[in-house]
């Protein structure tokens, strides 16, 4: 038959292009992460006046550590951005690959 489905052909270009996907999410979530860790003491106290406040950096952190992992979707990242509170937020549109989010 000349129409025959190519089940394996068909697996092995799924597979590529769920690779491709993962490999995708994990350098945008990275970068959002590299950039967290080079936020400023001065960057963090603009937003952190409260010490107290400094949890919800750490919060932040675990949120896109968790989305990097999960491969979790950007809109699904920015409502796990939002529930951590305001503050989260402020933090998040101060990191270029977290503020595209909120734009």
């Amino acid at each position: 038959m000349a129409d025959e489905f190519d089940l394996q052909g068909f697996q092995d270009d799924l597979q590529q292009q769920l690779s491709k996907s993962s490999t995708a999410f994990n350098v945008v979530y990275k970068a959002a992460l590299s950039d967290l860790a080079a936020l400023s003491i001065n960057d963090l106290k603009a937003v952190l006046p409260d010490v107290a406040d400094t949890q919800k950096y750490d919060e932040l952190i675990a949120v896109v550590n968790d989305a990097s992992k999960t491969n979790l979707a950007q809109a699904q990242l920015k409502d796990q951005i939002q529930k951590l509170g305001a503050v989260a937020v402020e933090i998040a549109k101060k990191v270029p690959s977290l503020a595209m989010l909120f734009a």
